[in-house]
C-alpha cells in the first residue's frame, strides 16, 4: 500500500516542518502584541498559526500510520491501538493539545502560570478551547480512519478560522472589560 521511500520522505518532511513550525512559533508570540491592534490582521495571523499547527499534526499522524501499515512496529504488542481506536486517540490528544496550548497563552500575558488563577484561565479559555479542539479532534480522527480528503479539511479549516474569529473577539471583549 505505502512504499518505504515515500514514507521516508514524508518522515523527513515532518521534520523538516516540525522546524520550521518552531521558528514560525517565536515570530508568532514575538509579535503577537502588535498583531492585535489590528482585527483583521490578528484574525489571519491566528488563522495561519492555527493552520501551520493543525497541518504539523496531520503531517506527523500521516506518517505514524504509514508506520503502522508498513509494520515498523511488529515487534510491538500494541502498536496499532492508536490506529484502531481513532476516536478515544484524537480525543485525548486534542484535550491535550488544548489545555498546553491555554497554558501557554497564559504565560504570555502574566510572564508564568499561577496556580491559584489557572481554574479561572481554564474557564475563560474554554470557548475557544472546544472550537479548536473540535477542529484538532476532526483531523486526528481523519487521518487515523486513514478517510482524509479535500471535503474534511476545508472543514477543520473553517473551524480553526471560525475559533480565529472568536478568539479575536474574545481578546477585544476582555480588553473591553478591563479597560
Amino acid at each position: 500500500m505505502y512504499s518505504k521511500r515515500n514514507t521516508a520522505l514524508l518522515g523527513l518532511a515532518f521534520v523538516a516542518f516540525l522546524a520550521l513550525a518552531y521558528l514560525e512559533n517565536t515570530f508568532f508570540f514575538g509579535v503577537l502584541g502588535e498583531i492585535l491592534q489590528n482585527n483583521l490582521l490578528a484574525i489571519i495571523m491566528l488563522f495561519v498559526h492555527n493552520g501551520l499547527v493543525v497541518s504539523l499534526i496531520v503531517l506527523g499522524m500521516s506518517f505514524y500510520v504509514r508506520l503502522v501499515f508498513l509494520d515498523f512496529f511488529k515487534r510491538e504488542k500494541y502498536s496499532d491501538i492508536i490506529v484502531t481506536h481513532p476516536k478515544t486517540f484524537a480525543f485525548i490528544f486534542a484535550c491535550i493539545i488544548v489545555f498546553i496550548s491555554i497554558l501557554r497563552g497564559a504565560t504570555l500575558i502574566v510572564g508564568r502560570v499561577n496556580l491559584e488563577f489557572l481554574p479561572m484561565i481554564l474557564l475563560i479559555s474554554m470557548p475557544i478551547g472546544i472550537v479548536e479542539g473540535y477542529g484538532i479532534y476532526l483531523a486526528i480522527k481523519n487521518t487515523l480512519n486513514r478517510m482524509l480528503s479535500i471535503k474534511s479539511l476545508v472543514g477543520v479549516y473553517g473551524v480553526f478560522f471560525i475559533a480565529s474569529v472568536l478568539e479575536v473577539a474574545f481578546i477585544n471583549l476582555l480588553i473591553w472589560i478591563i479597560t
